[in-house]
């Protein structure tokens, strides 16, 4: 086993080697983040296999082994089209325009790589503490079921939305043709925007709801009104108007845009502690853990009991600072791995959990990522309070937030700031666009899908730009995030010394789109071709077929036919398709995810974790 203290490294994997085969959409990611992590392999890809197999060997580790598989051969889901399909993604992502939707990007591949990469990682992780080595198994639709589980715990709460589910939304289009996202979280800066652009009074009051429910509800059902206030004022008024009003406003970047400026940054980024000092072997590495919960003074949330857990991160502590879903969802994924999550919350608690639908009186969607963690309430605005969290860090091993930029460094809670009472802390920053765009925008979900070229990348080609209202990036840039933070882990493991890590939403939108933006690169059209992924109707439904046989399927009429007798049709011409989820309450009762989803204690839906370790 390599030694903490005496083995030289500088990224995470270097002196490690890897060998890995399968599907290219899965592949080709694996080994972006694994030779990018510091690993090497001397062997040709294989892309014909049909599972994705990865082993990593090296620097004093035994073999680790990730596999990766569409999903179980009995569900006939074979591909991306076919997963997006059974797994609700289709049906959230074309919530806007009221039927499913297949999304263009290879996102559940592309989520399917980061979470084998994770669990490579945390295997790796885990034998540096002590731990025996174990393969690690996922699949892209449990990958899938992870993107919506927030959509899917709604769906199945004890109450309906706040707002409408219902065709709808942004981006706006101006009097000169531009087309632009909208964003703000304050109801009086949306107010003031519109009024700058004098529309009527009653469609800036109605819009407000569904506008700031769009990232729950993946849809916002606007007045007609807002969109022709939008198209009777060019750009620069519409600009203005943002300017003085506190709004932020973004044209829609294409991909030939953002391929021209890509800095071919990886999608995070470690640094070693700059605090001078290095931790010894024995006070956090294998012999040497903490137990669990040390960290005193807390509060259990009312979010079911804390899992109990022998993952390759049991003993690890993680605070986590962090709001809405980014952040969130990156310690979720760590808590599944075994860590012990502590949220930091403000006094009275995160407003969210409030947030409805609710199932027993606690939001379904804040359950979806905060389920089992613990909590501790700290005014972060209060000295006091900031010496509070910084004892908390003295004792923690990792230390993650999603602030405001800068907000951190302004509190005295910036990685070097907690180095100085915990040299060994990897301090972990899940930002919008990590310092690397001098005129960015608001880092949110959608603005980031509209500045990077995502609106384009999402739809095929003929179709106009749009950023999805499925948080896309939120989710991935949470994966991203547990990732870094993995990666930071087994740098210090391998190093002795703490460690900044830092992963944004611009690193998930470039890690989605770098097939694309490629494709730009070369000179060649980034986007898929016209009518890629479009679901085909059914008398009672909707049917995905594989994309291999997308175009033979097409040429079947199945309209008069319903679904299973279509599916039928398409199989007699040796055609692979499935059905379309279009209520994500059924997937509870769907037999391709039979066992897959259960019910946590207060009774909300909870997809299964995304890996298994044998």
């Amino acid at each position: 086993m390599a030694s903490p203290a005496t083995t030289q490294t500088v990224r995470p994997l270097d002196t490690l080697r890897f060998d890995t085969s399968g599907p290219p959409q899965i592949t080709n990611v694996v080994t972006d983040h694994l030779r990018l992590l510091g690993a090497r392999t001397d062997r040709p890809v294989h892309v014909d296999a049909p599972a994705v197999g990865t082993t990593l060997c090296g620097g004093g580790f035994a073999p680790a082994h990730a596999a990766a598989t569409w999903a179980d051969p009995a569900t006939g889901l074979t591909d991306e089209a076919t997963v997006q399909a059974a797994t609700g993604i289709m049906a959230v992502h074309g919530r806007r325009e009221g039927i499913p939707r297949g999304l263009a990007v290879d996102y559940a591949a592309t989520a399917t790589a980061v979470l084998a990469v994770q669990g490579l990682l945390a295997n790796l992780v885990g034998q540096a503490r002590g731990a025996a080595p174990a393969q690690v198994t996922t699949s892209a639709d449990r990958a899938g079921l992870l993107a919506v589980s927030q959509y899917l715990a709604a769906a199945g709460a004890d109450e309906g939305e706040a707002a409408e589910i219902a065709p709808g939304g942004p981006p706006f289009t101006t009097a000169d043709g531009i087309v632009f996202e909208l964003e703000t979280l304050d109801p009086g800066a949306w107010a003031a925007f519109w009024k700058a652009l004098e529309a009527p009074a009653d469609a800036l009051r109605t819009g407000w709801r569904p506008f700031q429910f769009r990232y729950a509800t993946a849809c916002a059902p606007l007045p007609a009104a807002l969109q022709t206030t939008a198209r009777s004022h060019g750009w620069d008024r519409i600009r203005r108007a943002a300017a003085a009003s506190g709004a932020e406003v973004c044209a829609l970047r294409s991909l030939m845009d953002r391929a021209a400026e890509h800095d071919g940054a990886a999608p995070w980024s470690l640094t070693p502690s700059t605090a001078g000092a290095t931790w010894a072997a024995g006070a956090a590495g294998a012999g040497g853990v903490r137990a669990a919960g040390a960290v005193g003074g807390l509060a259990p949330l009312s979010a079911g009991p804390r899992r109990e857990s022998a993952g390759p991160l049991a003993g690890l502590t993680v605070l986590e600072a962090g709001r809405r879903i980014q952040a969130p969802l990156a310690a979720h994924l760590l808590g599944l791995l075994g860590a012990d999550v502590i949220r930091i919350e403000p006094p009275g608690g995160d407003p969210l959990r409030g947030m409805p639908p609710a199932c027993s009186g606690i939001s379904a969607r804040w359950l979806a990522l905060n389920r089992g963690k613990r909590a501790v309430e700290i005014d972060i605005k209060a000295e006091a309070d900031r010496g509070r969290l910084r004892d908390m860090a003295a004792d923690a091993d990792v230390f993650l937030h999603n602030w405001a930029p800068g907000k951190a460094a302004a509190l005295g809670l910036d990685a070097d700031d907690l180095a100085r009472v915990n040299p060994a802390l990897v301090h972990a920053y899940t930002s919008g666009w990590a310092g690397r765009l001098d005129d960015a925008p608001m880092g949110t979900d959608f603005m980031v899908q509209a500045r990077t070229g995502v609106g384009e990348a999402a739809r095929p080609d003929g179709e106009a730009p749009a950023p999805s209202l499925m948080t896309l990036l939120d989710v991935l840039g949470g994966m991203l995030g547990a990732e870094a933070v993995l990666a930071g882990l087994l740098l210090r493991e391998r190093t002795g010394c703490g460690v900044r890590v830092d992963s944004s939403l611009l690193g998930a939108a470039d890690t989605l789109t770098g097939p694309a933006l490629r494709r730009a690169a070369r000179g060649q059209n980034p986007r898929r071709p016209a009518g890629f992924r479009y679901p085909l109707a059914t008398a009672d439904g909707w049917i995905a077929p594989a994309d291999a046989d997308a175009r033979a399927a097409a040429g079947h009429d199945l309209r008069g036919l319903p679904t299973a007798e279509a599916l039928s049709r398409l199989r007699e011409h040796g055609l692979t398709a499935t059905a379309v989820t279009t209520e994500l309450s059924d997937l509870h009762h769907d037999p391709r995810c039979a066992g897959s989803i259960s019910r946590d204690a207060h009774g909300a839906p909870a997809v299964p974790d995304p890996w298994s370790f044998v």
